[in-house]
């Protein structure tokens, strides 16, 4: 929800630097809070900063607590500087709009309202109800941007979804037999543990899992992560024989056909789709079904096909790809499949977010641009 104007007065450069600040705390939390959001909070009395946190793990402290815990006696009179409005709500842990006001704080400064059903405006609500002056939408864009999953899952039900492809420079992904090993540098293959990281689970087909039999774990040593949730379509569960996506220590979720019964496995969840007018699994009921699992983002590493499929329907979030300096000649595989773009009014437009490099290969971040934009 926008902020209403009276939300949205001139801010000083303390609160935009201050602001700032607790986005970027709220940030570190991108691997351990989901569900949750990531949330930052800065904690000022006479221009100084007094505590800072950010929410560090699901069912574990919010971020206004730590602050709180940090600045003790120095938050009354203070401002304090959140990235999202402050919960009102009993959940795992106490409502933070109340220790807010327990603590005394003066005035409150949010990025943006929370979209949550048991929030959504409480929190203000009982802010201002106990004198607090409240202010929201500083920074609302980047708020939004840290937590595009979670903002989607709220408003849509259903996760954002990223594509991760890797490509040469004439946009092929593998050679005509298969072999695809490997066409994206190591830099690159790290980078997208980074992004495996903060995904809540990662999709892939039945063709990938024939094909590769992959593990699609994170491999980072030593890092604090919540380990995604493995998410195979299989209609006819053809894949069950390929058991490192069962191994590694992350769950594992089968998406099948109604009328197939899946055998006991005590390493696996299973889930039953509608199937599609083209027999395949209805994705669009794939992601409501992660949505109603409180899976925020989904990070999708599978073939020509299903990417093809996913953005064809309007699926698609986003678009990250690893193009090599190589050239694999026309017989190779493309990148995308089952498009349907026969016509240059057909053609999909993309917005670019980000682009660089990463080792010798080129990173872009990429979005469909939307009709009319």
């Amino acid at each position: 929800m926008a902020p209403s104007p009276r939300d949205t007065p001139d801010f000083s450069a303390l609160d935009q630097a201050m602001m700032a600040r607790a986005l970027r705390l709220a940030e570190r939390g991108a691997w351990t809070t989901r569900p949750n959001p990531m949330v930052g909070c800065v904690i000022v009395r006479d221009g100084e900063v007094v505590g800072e946190g950010w929410h560090q793990r699901a069912g574990g402290p919010h971020a206004e607590v730590f602050a709180l815990r940090q600045a003790g006696d120095r938050a009354r009179g203070g401002t304090a500087y959140v990235t999202l409005e402050p919960c009102a709500h009993h959940g795992r842990t106490p409502p933070c709009a109340l220790a807010l006001i327990e603590a005394g704080v003066a005035r409150v400064v949010a990025a943006m309202q929370d979209p949550f059903p048991k929030v959504d405006g409480g929190g203000f609500r009982l802010l201002r109800e106990a004198g607090i002056d409240v202010r929201c939408g500083l920074m609302q864009a980047q708020a939004r941007e840290l937590n595009a999953g979670y903002l989607s899952r709220c408003e849509r039900g259903r996760p954002w979804l990223r594509i991760k492809l890797a490509s040469s420079l004439d946009g092929r992904t593998a050679m005509a037999d298969g072999d695809s090993k490997w066409i994206s540098g190591e830099a690159s293959r790290q980078d997208v543990q980074h992004w495996r990281a903060r995904s809540a689970a990662i999709l892939t087909g039945a063709g990938t899992v024939l094909a590769d039999d992959p593990a699609l774990t994170v491999r980072l040593h030593g890092a604090d992560v919540v380990p995604p949730l493995r998410v195979v379509l299989d209609p006819r569960l053809r894949t069950l024989g390929c058991a490192r996506v069962r191994e590694g220590g992350a769950p594992t979720l089968y998406l099948h056909a109604a009328d197939v019964r899946p055998p006991p496995l005590a390493d696996a969840q299973f889930a039953a789709l509608p199937l599609a007018a083209g027999g395949g699994l209805d994705l669009q009921a794939a992601l409501a079904l992660l949505g109603e699992r409180g899976i925020n983002e989904v990070q999708v590493e599978a073939g020509a096909v299903l990417c093809g499929a996913l953005l064809a329907q309007g699926l698609a979030d986003e678009l990250l790809l690893y193009m090599a300096p190589l050239l694999l000649g026309e017989q190779a595989r493309p990148l995308l499949a089952g498009l349907g773009i026969d016509t240059m009014q057909r053609r999909i437009a993309l917005e670019v977010v980000d682009m660089r490099m990463v080792g010798a290969d080129v990173r872009w971040r990429l979005r469909p641009r939307l009709a009319g934009a």
